[in-house]
């Protein structure tokens, strides 16, 4: 892990550069294997996956009895860990639902809007290395609390053409539709157009790869909506003299133990705590499982030393974290400051991996600097909106000149008419 002092803003760009490929690296992959589904469904979603995975799925979906079995198999501990981050996840996103409110905009003119849920949504759920049975939560809760009548969730097969039963487990509690053994850019791309087995759907939801995330890009070209580009995780710390040490890697090794593209930053103001962060890493790090791993993540990742708080925040305004973590006697400086991350968490005893699992926010967030222009999933993510209008008879006539002004100012007199018919008619007290 790259230790950086002071550097000059002007190296700020290459210094926050992320490790993944660009979209431009991947599409043509993306582009063929697309094609291939769009052609011949099923049997381009066997060969990838095949391909990719190492495993021969004659059948995508999970049966009943494949989920009954699954709930045999997880263990009481994690039944009750999981059901009790569920429920936290249900208490947080219930309480986003708003209020139907009607406006008044002027005299008989009543205003509102109305949410429906989006009724096909498509949940892909990253199963490689680590079985993220967490991010089937994340999905899953808030698309049924919003109402989606499908919920179709693909995700990738062990080697024995299994779905870990803790995701099986998961989705059944959540009430999702279907489960298909599929990952990758395929599942991407049965999502979007449909084939035999598989339903096509109006929006994808999930994080994933790098290759993942090019795909779902791609998704939105045959006019399948995406909640975000959400690739390899991220996480920046800032911290000073307030924070612990021994905390602070463990932070940054959770995020590096992901996958070897994901990228952890060290930002602080302390040199001494900088030290001290590089030793415990290494401590840390001899005894992780994913060590392999985390050590990849590492060698792209930095610990950076700057001059002030000020520039701090300049810094993580422009790198656009994932995930962010203040430790710091400044915390209020950088709770107003902060414009671009997906999720903070605040002080010494609130760890990333609460909001990976079970405090209750959505751990879907928007990766590789694109917080500056999404929002994490929400409850909201899985909804449209309407409005409504409806307008009186003395409404009409109050309003209707304005409306008859604007459209014959921009030519357009059907516009005009329809306004114009009504007020004749009332004028002259025509019945309606």
């Amino acid at each position: 892990m790259d230790k950086i002092k002071l550097p000059e803003r002007a190296t700020w760009q290459d210094l926050l550069k992320r490790p993944t490929l660009t979209y431009e690296d991947l599409e043509a992959s993306a582009r063929q294997i697309f094609k291939e589904v769009e052609r011949t469904g099923d049997k381009a979603v066997q060969k990838y996956t095949q391909l990719f995975d190492g495993t021969r799925v004659e059948a995508t979906a999970v049966s009943a009895s494949e989920i009954r079995e699954s709930a045999k198999l997880v263990s009481e501990e994690l039944k009750k860990a999981i059901q009790t981050a569920k429920a936290n996840i249900e208490k947080f996103h219930t309480a986003q639902k708003s209020p139907q409110r009607v406006v008044e905009t002027s005299p008989g003119v009543r205003c509102w809007m109305e949410k429906r849920p989006i009724q096909k949504v498509g949940l892909y759920i990253p199963g490689g290395s680590a079985p993220l049975f967490s991010t089937l939560l994340m999905l899953a809760v808030p698309a049924s609390i919003a109402g989606c009548k499908e919920i179709v969730v693909c995700t990738p097969p062990n080697a024995q053409g299994k779905i870990h039963p803790a995701i099986l487990f998961a989705a059944n509690l959540c009430g999702v539709t279907q489960i298909h053994k599929v990952g990758g850019m395929q599942a991407i791309a049965a999502l979007t157009f449909g084939t035999a087995s598989i339903p096509a759907v109006y929006k994808i939801f999930g994080p994933g790869n790098q290759f993942v995330t090019v795909a779902k890009q791609l998704a939105t070209q045959y006019g399948v909506a995406i909640d975000m580009p959400a690739g390899p995780s991220e996480l920046l710390v800032f911290a000073d003299e307030l924070a612990n040490p021994r905390f602070v890697a463990s932070d940054l090794l959770s995020q590096a133990e992901h996958g070897p593209d994901s990228q952890v930053i060290l930002v602080t103001t302390s040199e001494s705590l900088l030290d001290q962060v590089a030793v415990e890493i290494d401590i840390q790090l001899a005894t992780l499982p994913r060590k392999s791993i985390a050590e990849k993540a590492m060698a792209h990742s930095k610990m950076i030393l700057i001059d002030g708080i000020e520039t701090a925040l300049d810094m993580i305004n422009e790198y656009g974290p994932e995930h962010l973590i203040i430790i710091s006697e400044d915390e209020p400086f950088f709770i107003d400051g902060v414009q671009n991350a997906g999720s903070i968490f605040l002080g010494n005893y609130t760890p990333e991996s609460a909001g990976d699992y079970a405090s209750g926010t959505n751990h879907t967030l928007p990766t590789n600097g694109y917080t500056r222009q999404y929002s994490g999933v929400n409850l909201d993510s899985f909804q449209k909106s309407i409005t409504f209008q409806r307008i009186s008879k003395e409404g009409l006539m109050k309003l209707g000149p304005t409306i008859e002004v604007m459209a014959m100012n921009e030519g357009l007199e059907a516009h005009k008419n329809a306004v114009s018919y009504r007020l004749e008619a009332l004028n002259n007290k025509t019945k309606v």
